[in-house]
């Protein structure tokens, strides 16, 4: 059975309460049972943090024994380089996902540090870029 972890930075403990009209209005955590329910031959593993340090921490921890690892870094996304380092330090393939288009925000969105180090993005699919991330990383 392969191992997905799914790390969730800044403010996405909020998702449902949280701009719904940009995120939507269901809770990360609801979404999570749905997916390990549509994923029962993998072990789906959830994590978040608000700290750029803990997901540091989080993708050392697991990306050398994870089979991949699902990222959506919030706001990390666009300002560290720490994190696209802990990503390019491990070897387990990590795939970038936002919940919203970002290249339909904000200019200082339309940048990632982390794409460059990540097996791919996947952005703008609501909730279901994290279906499409398990799914990419499941095919392997």
């Amino acid at each position: 059975m392969k191992t997905i972890l799914i790390i969730n930075g800044p403010n996405l403990n909020l998702l449902g309460r949280r701009e719904p009209d940009v995120y939507g209005y269901e809770s990360f955590d609801s979404f999570f049972e749905k997916l390990k329910q549509k994923f029962s031959d993998i072990q789906l593993i959830y994590y978040q943090s608000n700290n750029e340090g803990e997901i540091i921490d989080k993708i050392q921890e697991a990306g050398f024994s994870a089979d991949g690892i699902v990222l959506n870094a919030g706001a990390y996304t666009h300002t560290s380089l720490a994190i696209a380092d802990a990503v390019r330090a491990v070897p387990a393939p990590v795939v970038e996902v936002h919940i919203s288009n970002v290249f339909k925000r904000e200019s200082y969105r339309h940048h990632s540090f982390l794409s460059e180090a990540c097996k791919g993005c996947i952005t703008g699919f609501g909730l279901n870029s994290y279906v499409l991330a398990v799914e990419a990383l499941r095919e392997g």
